[in-house]
């Protein structure tokens, strides 16, 4: 009877694992998850250029104690990563010309990165020992002036680092301070210096936005336009053809630009979700994002998607007439008018931007970004943006409800009514870029303030942005 027993019960655990597994092939799990450590460990070696050691520990195993299951082979000589879920499941991210590092390269470009380019990759470019924005030097402490207070705004970078290093509290990576077109502070945690990019995860989108909004004024793109109706027929992806079938042909630019498409999606970060599905699980985000079915009327609804982004670098990609000037793009029209040296935007393997989620950059060059939001666009002599990007930007994507909250593709945390911030305080102009997992580029027109924090924090509770502006304001008492 006890061996019949324990038969049926080895029988049921087999079953109950035979089942788990199918489950965790059908959502696609450990396929996304072999694509997610493969994509980070490249772009954090290959783009960012930091030591291979330790990266898995570093950026993918404090995610989830079951991305323990996962291996890893580097080839350092074609700047390339493959990884593999217990042993299958392989997938290969690779460094790429103008594109950062590329999920399933067989499917894109083949060429060798150092045959493409002529040039090493930008993570190699050396520190720039000179004042800020020429260079990555922040003032030194005596020229700061009346109006600030040094004790306090020192202390807030030293608070800052508390627990840099580690997975489980802030693991702040990198921290920056510019008031009145000044860098007053610029500290790195142990392992990142002031050239090493990071990768800004959400802050992207902001980042899509003032690419949108240069591209619409050189290609006379109509925000007010539908969709449907911004492509030319040679550049026109596939999805185009279903969305003229339904309501979803009346979504206009300006919906994706608001995120008030009425797509009927959610942003889940679920290892089933939309999120990893769409980023390590498609070859061309876009398309992924273009088969949700219309839930509400355009224009009327705000949700934050970043599929609603990645839809966005589409319609971008169609004003150009070739892929190679889409790419070139970034660092023609935005990245190197501001001696961001460091800033990439990466693509899918399709080849469209990822505007929901891949930029990097370093703290300096993320604190450039800012300060020509600040600055409505202007950098020194040269109007890098149209004028009126600030405004747009900072413009409520709906009168009522969470979409005050949200503008262009940009937080608006200092509003008083759905800001993420409004209790702590800050001016109401206070907008920001704000990223997965503690990144933030907070900027205060009417203060002339930037706050710049890069970092790994898996726990929200270690980390409390809207704290440290409010903390950077008070310093600055002039």
């Amino acid at each position: 009877m006890m061996k019949r027993a324990v038969a049926v019960l080895g029988g049921l655990l087999l079953a109950l694992l035979v089942i788990a597994i199918a489950a965790l092939l059908g959502l696609g799990i450990p396929n996304n998850a072999a694509g997610m450590a493969a994509k980070g460990i490249c772009s954090a070696a290959f783009v960012a250029g930091r030591p291979l050691p330790n990266l898995f520990a570093d950026e993918v195993l404090p995610a989830s104690p079951v991305l323990g299951a996962i291996g890893i082979s580097v080839d350092a000589t074609n700047m390339s990563v493959t990884a593999r879920f217990a042993g299958l499941f392989p997938r290969q991210a690779r460094l790429l010309p103008d594109r950062g590092c590329v999920l399933d390269t067989q499917l894109a470009d083949t060429t060798p990165p150092a045959l493409a380019t002529g040039t090493p990759p930008l993570s190699t470019a050396p520190v720039l020992r000179q004042p800020w924005p020429l260079g990555d030097t922040p003032l030194a402490v005596a020229e700061w002036g009346a109006g600030v207070d040094a004790s306090a705004l020192q202390q807030l970078g030293h608070n800052a680092f508390i627990g840099a290093g580690d997975p489980q509290a802030a693991n702040t990576r990198a921290f920056a301070v510019v008031h009145k077109g000044r860098l007053l502070v610029l500290r790195t945690a142990l392992g990142f210096d002031e050239s090493t990019p990071l990768h800004g995860w959400s802050m992207a989108k902001t980042v899509l936005g003032m690419l949108t909004w240069k591209l619409a004024a050189e290609t006379r793109l109509d925000f007010g336009s539908p969709v449907v109706d911004v492509f030319a027929k040679e550049r026109e992806p596939p999805w185009v053809a279903a969305w003229r079938t339904d309501t979803r042909k009346d979504i206009k630019v300006s919906d994706l630009l608001y995120m008030r498409d009425g797509l009927g999606s959610t942003e889940d970060y679920n290892p089933w979700g939309s999120v990893p599905r769409m980023l390590w699980g498609r070859a061309d985000t876009a398309a992924f994002s273009a088969s949700s079915k219309a839930e509400a009327a355009p224009g009327q609804r705000w949700r934050y998607l970043s599929q609603t982004a990645n839809l966005l670098a589409a319609v971008d990609r169609a004003r150009f007439n070739t892929d190679a000037s889409y790419w070139a793009y970034p660092a023609k029209a935005l990245f190197t008018p501001i001696g961001a040296r460091s800033a990439v935007m990466e693509t899918d393997t399709a080849g469209n931007w990822v505007g929901s989620s891949y930029v990097w950059a370093s703290v300096g060059d993320w604190a450039r970004l800012g300060q020509l939001m600040l600055a409505d666009g202007r950098w020194g002599e040269q109007q890098v943006l149209p004028p009126g990007w600030l405004q747009f930007a900072a413009t409520r994507s709906t009168a009522d409800g969470r979409g005050r909250s949200y503008g262009a593709h940009t937080d608006r945390i200092g509003d008083p009514d759905e800001g993420s911030c409004r209790s702590y305080g800050l001016p109401a102009d206070t907008i920001a870029m704000m990223g997965h997992w503690g990144q933030m580029v907070a900027m205060v027109p009417s203060r002339e303030l930037v706050v710049v924090r890069l970092g790994w924090t898996f726990r929200r509770s270690q980390f409390d942005g809207c704290a440290m502006v409010a903390a950077a304001l008070k310093a600055l008492t002039g």
